[in-house]
């Protein structure tokens, strides 16, 4: 009983610094995710404390932490101006009704099947659009739009940031925020005690207000007034196509992002490993409350799962009381948030996108899976010159197509004794993709000799190629042997 209440004692002791330094990680992330979006800082701030305090509760994975992505910033900041602020509570809480459906469906497993270069596509193109976008807020500037919009105007951006002092040295401080972040991962394990980005943002926030610099800082309105429940006139809005695809788009990634991260965050302990579909119906309660509040859309976030790991938690403790420390903050201490300079925010995203580039990765998969590699850059490209969803639609079309290919390999093989019939034998998948090769080699077979074609070999015979082939036997009199399932012609 004695080693039972020790245990206990010690699992609560590490929990509990666990979530100081999960809630130290995740206060610069919710405001900048937040202030990226194109919303209010607070309702950053409401979506982690809902992570916290709600999902956190809940079954599925113990020990990663769900909050505000910078996954989704882009679709998020798009849905707003195109739809409208009042319009985000209906799309994150409709995403939600749809998570809770697919986990009571138990179809949350479903989303490890699609394909990891899709993933890392996804991920790339959300770190290229997220860093392009926030070059423009690291000088106190207005980011023209779209991805392409915003890396054509990059050379004009330059020019107006040497031309600026302000803008100088708003880019000074968002520079230096990217530094103190890099090196601080480089210094010893206890001077990382305290979280990169809180020391980056709290240097910058020190440098700002002791030299009374010239930059914009975060607005503030206060956390209940930033709470707006969509009213029942805005769900009308459920009528239009375009919004009821930026629903599936936020449910696909938001889904995906949480389950790829639960599988990254059980590979980190030995501890009880995630029910993915409990996990998804997790997500999708949580997404509910954030679109009744008028909050932003939640993902498990790999970055503060780690920390959480990393920092010894041992239950599901650690997560909900990270949401008791947000919500303490943004009930008490308000006020510290319009004192942070958004070119830091924008600093601490711009190495937030970095991190989703897969740098390091795409060398090794080049060499050894070149199809792969192809189908990452097309993703991470349709993403930057198109939009989320379509991006993300045309890299799982090209990864369905890539395996089509490689699945439907055919040898064909050809014995000419000089006498005699000719025995061709094809061996493999013959599907419509393969049937060019399949009828070229048929063609340049001799026209004055009978045919004896092996189809016996054949896994898989598809219904254009073995139309083709019969049509082909008929006309040069040639005797087939059939698959087992496919009936013998002559």
């Amino acid at each position: 009983m004695t080693s039972h209440l020790a245990t206990l004692k010690r699992a609560l002791r590490t929990d509990l610094t666990s979530s100081l330094v999960v809630f130290l990680v995740a206060l610069p992330l919710c405001v900048g995710v937040a202030v990226a979006s194109g919303v209010p800082a607070e309702l950053g701030l409401i979506t982690g404390i809902v992570g916290g305090l709600v999902t956190g509760l809940l079954p599925g994975s113990s020990l990663q932490v769900s909050g505000p992505a910078a996954g989704l910033t882009v679709l998020v900041f798009t849905a707003v101006q195109e739809y409208g602020l009042p319009a985000l509570g209906v799309i994150v809480l409709a995403t939600g009704l749809l998570q809770l459906a697919l986990g009571a469906l138990r179809l949350g497993r479903f989303f490890r099947a699609i394909s990891l270069s899709v993933v890392h596509g996804m991920l790339a193109g959300i770190g290229l659009v997220l860093i392009a976008g926030q070059l423009y807020a690291l000088a106190d500037h207005k980011a023209p739009g779209s991805g392409t919009a915003n890396i054509a105007g990059l050379p004009g951006l330059a020019v107006d940031v040497l031309l600026s002092d302000p803008a100088l040295i708003a880019v000074g401080i968002g520079a230096g925020t990217v530094v103190i972040m890099t090196l601080w991962k480089k210094l010893p394990g206890k001077a990382q005690l305290l979280p990169g980005p809180l020391v980056a943002v709290g240097a910058a926030l020190a440098a700002t207000a002791a030299f009374d610099l010239p930059v914009k800082r975060v607005e503030v309105s206060g956390l209940a007034e930033a709470i707006q429940p969509p009213a029942l006139g805005d769900f009308g809005q459920l009528a239009q196509v375009g919004l009821l695809t930026t629903v599936i788009a936020f449910t696909l990634i938001a889904s995906a992002e949480s389950l790829f991260s639960a599988a990254a965050v059980d590979r980190l302990h030995d501890g009880p490993k995630t029910d993915y579909d409990k996990e998804l119906m997790a997500q999708g309660a949580g997404n509910s409350l954030c679109g009744l509040l008028g909050a932003l859309p939640m993902t498990a976030v790999i970055v503060r799962s780690a920390a959480n790991v990393q920092a010894g938690a041992r239950t599901k403790l650690s997560r909900v009381l990270h949401g008791v420390w947000l919500l303490l903050f943004a009930a008490l201490l308000p006020g510290a948030l319009g004192m942070i300079p958004t070119a830091a925010l924008a600093g601490v995203l711009i190495h937030a996108g970095f991190k989703l580039l897969p740098v390091k990765e795409l060398g090794p998969l080049w060499r050894e899976h070149r199809g792969e590699a192809v189908v990452l850059v097309i993703t991470a490209g349709a993403i930057l010159v198109t939009n989320m969803f379509e991006g993300v639609l045309i890299g799982l079309v090209l990864a369905v197509a890539k395996s089509a290919w490689e699945v439907s390999h055919v040898h064909i093989e050809t014995d000419d004794t000089g006498t005699g019939p000719v025995r061709v034998r094809i061996v493999g998948n013959a599907t419509f993709l393969r049937l060019p090769k399949i009828l070229d080699a048929l063609e340049k077979l001799p026209h004055d000799r009978s045919v004896e074609l092996n189809l016996a070999g054949l896994r898989h015979l598809d219904h254009a190629c073995m139309s083709a082939l019969q049509n082909w036997a008929d006309q040069h009199n040639a005797h087939t042997v059939q698959p087992e399932h496919i009936p013998a012609s002559a």
